[in-house]
């Protein structure tokens, strides 16, 4: 992610039913957190998105947002990426960090330096560190150093 400024908290995966309803993939830790954030996204709306109700279902949410009242136009929604500002999360304690914080840094595995956080996936089995080599490791188990901007994984 090359701007910083702009948090990916999730992405529009399906139209759900007739109404214009549609699936949301979540990457925020609480689904809930949907209803109070500011979501924008390119391409739709001047990329204001006003959601008008909200149902989590485990990392899946099932949205309803204005001015999309059909199928159809859901449909045209599919794969779009909704976004926060960075400035608008709330501070971290001295020992925390977001994961977008961790773009950039080195990963390192036995000593060795394996390549540098591009992204980060997550299929449903946990978080999964992208490099910039293509690589994938898991960030189950690692270890965040803030001040060598390292990433330490098994």
């Amino acid at each position: 992610m090359s701007d910083t400024k702009r948090i990916l908290v999730g992405k529009i995966v399906a139209p759900q039913g007739i109404r214009g309803e549609v699936r949301v993939q979540s990457f925020a830790q609480n689904t809930t957190d949907f209803r109070k954030l500011h979501i924008l996204s390119d391409g739709f709306n001047d990329g204001d998105f006003q959601f008008v109700r909200i149902v989590p279902n485990s990392n899946v949410i099932i949205a309803k947002i204005k001015g999309v009242d059909d199928r159809n136009t859901a449909e045209t929604l599919r794969g779009m990426e909704l976004f926060i500002m960075r400035d608008t999360l709330p501070d971290l304690k001295s020992d925390e960090y977001y994961q977008a914080d961790l773009i950039g840094f080195d990963v390192i595995r036995d000593g060795k330096k394996i390549g540098i956080v591009d992204c980060f996936q997550n299929y449903g089995a946990g978080d999964i560190i992208e490099l910039d080599n293509g690589d994938m490791v898991s960030f189950i188990g690692a270890t965040v150093d803030m001040n060598k901007k390292q990433v330490v994984v098994r």
